[in-house]
């Protein structure tokens, strides 16, 4: 990212689909000529944002959001039962499946909770993209979790610092969280470090099917 870019984020810059689209400009003017599936939360425009950009992007939206989102406007006495039934959709073998299943928790408490199922029916293009993936694939795209996780890293690195006296400054402190939180993203499964994706090496195959040819050219192969 441009250190204009990282030092708007890090002075509050309102996150919204302008933002959105300098920033994956910037990303492609830096050399970035393929996505083959992003991942991202919620921010409004955001998918539209990155198809603009890069036009053959599957955009798929954090379920682990939506699901948060949604229990907002869920009172606090069915919460627990409603997240419990919300399951079968996020959690179902197929899309259509999912579509039944989102059917059948509306019919219960769609005239309760109506603006939680008009954001699901709104977004499901994007919610719905991993059911055309099998499982190793799904677990790596349905959630920003991992993405999030690094950014914590940045907010505890940052945060006492107070004021950085230029740009670089703030890279060479970000570049360093980097270093450390690679540590993690490449430990052996069991590792006090953390653990990696699993089963990577037969994601990448699956993600060499799906997406013939461009996945070669990413990785050089």
């Amino acid at each position: 990212m441009h250190p204009k870019s990282i030092s708007s984020l890090r002075s509050g810059q309102s996150e919204g689909a302008k933002f959105c689209l300098q920033v994956l400009t910037d990303l492609q003017h830096r050399g970035i000529k393929d996505i083959l599936i992003a991942s991202v939360d919620g921010i409004k425009g955001f998918p539209e944002a990155i198809n603009s950009v890069f036009p053959d992007t599957q955009v798929q939206l954090c379920i682990v959001h939506q699901i948060r989102n949604s229990l907002r406007f869920i009172g606090s006495a069915n919460q627990k039962q409603f997240a419990k039934e919300l399951k079968s959709v996020y959690q179902a073998f197929t899309k259509e499946e999912a579509e039944i299943e989102l059917d059948k928790l509306e019919e219960k408490w769609g005239k309760k909770y109506p603006i939680v199922f008009t954001s699901w029916r709104n977004k499901w293009e994007n919610l719905s993209v991993y059911f055309e993936y099998p499982e190793d694939i799904r677990r790596v795209i349905y959630t920003t979790n991992i993405i999030e996780s690094v950014h914590r890293q940045f907010r505890n690195l940052t945060k006492t610092k107070g004021v950085f006296p230029n740009d670089n400054s703030l890279l060479k402190l970000l570049f360093m969280g980097i270093q450390n939180a690679s540590k993690k993203w490449t430990a052996p499964e069991g590792s006090t470090l953390g653990v990696p994706v699993r089963n990577w090496s037969l994601t990448i195959s699956q993600l060499s099917i799906y997406f013939e040819g461009r996945l070669d050219k990413t990785l050089n192969l």
